[in-house]
């Protein structure tokens, strides 16, 4: 059964297109990941979903609800945390769980039970009386997620849930996910962390309202990205990437760690060049090796392909 159904799903602002004909399913229990840089239409598409926002055309449902029709269903079913959730700073932690618990109509004879099911599973038992306002951001964004799944919705959507807090919060709150994934919860997150997306079952790449990738981390990795990825470690590389982004064989070369990436076509052809052209240069060339790629590599490949098929479309129409 899905959770999630789109089709042909289609948002436009006068005459700027920010989703375009998006289809997609999320089977229940799915951890989904919609990944895409700003502006993409991750947050259009997340609000089409969550029965904010009219689609322009295309159909859709959320847990069997249409998203057309039936969007104050699909509020009363969903759980929603957008990148700026609403925490009442003065109100104590348990004073904002126990009003999300009336904004979700939970029964007084429940919300005993519900409070102290978030506060567990949020880890904030031992700051429940703390003001929210003097919790660190980590904290703050686990009470947010907690408020907004204080009904225990089947199905949450989570808006750039980590955007702002540091990397321990953000692996802690990912541990949260996982948790409720396990519980058969459907969570469908947008993010533009690449570390995250790997996270997740599967995946759709949004770029300029387009969906131009869906499927699971590896699959993106192993099979869509058709060019070859080369590590290369050598010293100096940020001098030794502008020579190489002269070399015919590489296609694109970027910084990545301590050394670079470099997209080429072949690289059993393409390697032997590159190690050359650098000892040639006066380089300590340390590795030159084919890697899988990275989803970052994934992404950049796969935007970059969509920029060269839509260059001679925009020369046309200009």
């Amino acid at each position: 059964m899905h959770a999630v159904c789109v089709h042909d799903l289609e948002k436009r602002f006068g005459s700027f297109v920010a989703v375009n004909r998006v289809t997609f399913d999320v089977p229940q229990g799915e951890v989904f990941g919609f990944l895409g840089p700003n502006g993409a239409g991750k947050s259009t598409t997340i609000r089409m979903l969550c029965g904010i926002l009219a689609p322009t055309s295309g159909s859709g449902t959320v847990g069997g609800f249409d998203i057309r029709t039936q969007a104050e269903q699909i509020k009363a079913t969903i759980g929603y945390m957008s990148q700026k959730f609403s925490l009442y700073q003065d109100l104590t932690v348990e004073e904002n769980i126990d009003f999300y618990s009336g904004i979700y109509r939970i029964p007084a004879a429940e919300k005993p039970a519900r409070k102290q099911w978030v506060l567990e599973m949020a880890g904030l038992v031992e700051h429940r009386r703390r003001p929210t306002g003097v919790l660190s951001g980590g904290w703050k964004q686990r009470l947010a997620l907690g408020c907004a799944i204080v009904h225990r919705p089947p199905i949450v959507f989570l808006d750039e849930p980590t955007s702002g807090v540091d990397p321990i919060s953000r692996r802690q709150f990912w541990d949260l996910i996982y948790h409720m994934a396990g519980e058969g919860v459907t969570v469908f997150v947008t993010t533009h962390y690449m570390d995250e997306a790997e996270y997740c079952d599967r995946l759709g790449l949004i770029y300029r309202g387009e969906l131009i990738a869906l499927g699971t981390p590896e699959t993106l990795k192993t099979t869509l990205m058709k060019e070859h990825i080369l590590e290369i470690v050598c010293d100096r590389a940020e001098q030794a990437m502008g020579e190489l982004e002269r070399l015919g064989a590489v296609n694109e070369v970027a910084l990545f760690g301590k050394g670079l990436h470099a997209v080429v076509d072949d690289a059993s052809e393409a390697a032997p060049r590159v190690r050359s052209l650098l000892v040639e240069r006066g380089y300590r060339v340390e590795r030159v090796e084919r890697i899988v790629p990275s989803l970052e590599d994934v992404f950049v490949s796969l935007i970059e392909a969509h920029d060269r098929a839509e260059a001679p479309q925009a020369e046309v129409r200009q």
